[in-house]
């Protein structure tokens, strides 16, 4: 008998042997453990779905407001953070409980900062803190700009799967991103220094729009470099619920800004 061996593609169950009847194997894609084929149909962990509470009440202690329903998407969010992290690298937080922190609640730290209605999100890495604000307020629209291909690529699997028309994603390197217009607000989470986000990315907020950087500590040493061509607004204390450290937000404009 003449033996033909149908071989899957590299990640995938091995494949049955056809013979001259030509039976193949059909996969399933949707059941295949691979986050860039499939969709995730999956609950969200138990453990995401226990934290929900402690979301509601960091958003209380935020002072800010988020509907019942969004609040649900960012921990459907987290959940996929959670299971892409493992072959990804998206984030060096590993616990669900620390994400909280450390990234839903310290993105929407800002929101009462960020001038919309067009925001750009400068080195976004896991959609941080761009996803988290776009949840918030679906009466925006974010970019967020990365020039790693696997995290954008997460990305727009989150846009599908949360199911986010107020979002967009680009994979680029943000010097030489050609940007459609001006943004509102500029904001970098964990990009650069003040004075190399400014001369980046500087170029793409709008004449009258914000320049925001999140940083941890009182960056003293970044705004004595900041250049001639910006000045600074205000920088911010961030109260983050549960994280226990130090947050500022860095609010910069064009000098020729009223």
């Amino acid at each position: 008998m003449n033996e033909l061996v149908v071989s899957p593609p590299r990640g995938l169950p091995s494949g049955r042997v056809a013979t001259k009847r030509t039976r193949f194997q059909v996969f399933d894609v949707a059941s295949i453990e691979n986050p860039l084929l499939a969709k995730t149909n999956d609950s969200p962990p138990v453990i995401i779905t226990a934290l929900a509470a402690d979301l509601a009440a960091g958003i209380v202690a935020l002072g800010i407001t988020v509907p019942a329903d969004a609040q649900q998407r960012m921990l459907d969010y987290l959940a996929l953070v959670v299971k892409w992290n493992k072959a990804y690298n998206l984030t060096a937080v590993r616990e669900p409980e620390k994400m909280l922190t450390h990234h839903l609640l310290d993105s929407l730290a800002i929101l009462p900062h960020v001038r919309g209605p067009r925001v750009l999100d400068v080195g976004t890495g896991a959609g941080l803190p761009g996803i988290p604000l776009a949840l918030a307020r679906p009466d925006w629209r974010f970019t967020l700009l990365d020039s790693n291909q696997k995290k954008t690529t997460f990305l727009r699997q989150v846009m599908i799967e949360l199911q986010l028309p107020n979002v967009e994603v680009a994979c680029a390197r943000v010097e030489s991103w050609p940007a459609p217009q001006p943004f509102d607000t500029v904001v970098s989470r964990a990009f650069s220094e003040v004075s190399e986000f400014l001369a980046l990315a500087g170029k793409l907020c709008a004449k009258d729009g914000v320049m925001l950087a999140m940083k941890g500590v009182y960056p003293h040493d970044e705004l004595a470099q900041v250049p001639g061509a910006f000045r600074l607004c205000s920088v911010i204390p961030l109260n983050v619920p549960g994280l226990g450290a130090e947050r500022h937000a860095t609010l910069l404009q064009h000098a020729v800004a009223a």
